[in-house]
């Protein structure tokens, strides 16, 4: 009766792994390929870009950012600005990030001398990448972030976990133990046998990979996803305060008053400089885009990792230090938590680890095809067998 049962529960595994992978095939192959892509995303575009991101250095000081953005303005036709990256290193170009137009529209942005606001150029690279990130993250269906992009990729890595662990429960050897059972492949079959040969086995060897890729993916999709790990690892005030409804900030205005007026970067920046002194190797400056606290993320200098930073959040108006999120006081839950998207690209790991998540995702279609190879010659085994016409007689 228990063989009986076993034999069952994996027929019904063997059927919903077989339609979860056909339904998804194609659409989890596309996200790991643009994922990959991405892997070396930051090398790729600081080597694309060498010429334009450095400055010779002088012995005066750089520009205050309202007043480089001012410069650049008088300069240059450009949209709204809303981000500035500026360093400490006095080689480094400033990054200005703008606001996307009324068609929905980013402009590209531009590096620009911190000492003079003469800009040295866009960043090649820019645009391609940006075009990866969104058909990886939304399948550039529009609306982005805020449309249908965001649920579907999250409903496939859904998907891909039930593969992942139906396919484990299919694979698991009758000797578990047995190491060479599990990770050596069996290259003298041919045809059907290879075919799954290395859809179990590679699988195998990249399920770990793909395990990560999928669970910390979901903290991007689902809100509650996202409040369930902020709940599990974070202190209980952090977690109550992140698990909040975000209430819509829409200002109250009269017949009587006015627009309020621009706000600009100099005050927040003064603070920082002050709070951090020369502690951080480069801060980007968000404006608001409603209110007057700008966000400032920096990294220090000996950041490796794009998660490893702080973040205050000052008025820009009076100056004054509304919060400061500061990276080495997070728990180690909170430190995870900041990570996720290191975690996400293998980056945690240094570059060897971003290489072989990206060989882990280069290798997704060929779970793909070989999946189809299997199911089109299991269809040709249940086919029935047709006799010859050539031996059919009358009546028959």
């Amino acid at each position: 009766m228990t063989v009986r049962i076993g034999h069952t529960v994996k027929a019904v595994l063997f059927q919903v792994h077989s339609i979860a992978g056909l339904a998804l095939a194609l659409l989890v192959s596309l996200i790991a390929l643009t994922g990959a892509i991405m892997s070396f995303e930051d090398e790729i575009v600081d080597q694309l870009n060498a010429g334009i991101m450095q400055v010779p250095p002088r012995q005066i000081p750089a520009l205050m950012p309202d007043v480089l953005v001012a410069r650049l303005k008088a300069e240059q036709d450009v949209g709204k600005v809303s981000a500035v990256t500026l360093s400490s290193d006095p080689a480094a170009a400033a990054h200005v990030r703008f606001a996307r137009d009324e068609n929905g529209g980013r402009p590209a942005s531009l590096f620009v001398d911190p000492y003079d606001a003469r800009v040295l150029g866009s960043p090649r690279g820019e645009a391609f990448f940006a075009t990866v990130r969104r058909l990886h993250r939304w399948l550039l269906i529009p609306g982005d972030g805020k449309g249908w992009g965001r649920p579907i990729t999250g409903t496939i890595a859904l998907g891909l976990i039930v593969m992942l662990v139906s396919g484990l429960v299919l694979r698991w050897p009758r000797r578990g133990g047995s190491v060479k059972m599990w990770l050596k492949p069996n290259l003298g079959l041919s045809g059907r046998g290879l075919h799954r040969s290395l859809h179990a086995v590679i699988g195998t060897w990249v399920l770990p990979v793909y395990l990560a890729i999928t669970l910390t993916g979901l903290y991007f999709s689902f809100e509650w996803y996202k409040d369930g790990v902020t709940w599990l690892l974070a202190r209980p005030h952090a977690a109550a305060a992140k698990i909040q409804p975000k209430m819509s900030a829409k200002p109250t205005r009269t017949a009587s008053s006015q627009p309020a007026p621009p706000i600009g970067f100099d005050q927040a920046w003064t603070t920082f400089q002050r709070e951090e002194g020369d502690r951080f190797s480069k801060a980007l400056l968000t404006l608001p885009a409603q209110g007057t606290t700008i966000r400032i993320r920096s990294w220090g200098k000996a950041s490796l990792l794009e998660t490893t930073r702080d973040e205050f959040r000052i008025d820009a108006v009076t100056g004054q230090m509304v919060s400061a999120e500061r990276y080495a006081d997070k728990t180690f839950g909170e430190k995870i938590i900041a990570a996720i998207y290191d975690i996400h690209r293998g980056a945690i790991l240094g570059w060897p680890g971003k290489l072989a998540f990206m060989i882990a995702a280069v290798l997704m279609p060929l779970f793909s095809v070989t999946g189809i190879l299997l199911y089109l010659s299991r269809r040709k085994l249940r086919r029935p067998a047709q006799p010859p016409l050539g031996r059919l007689v009358p009546g028959e």
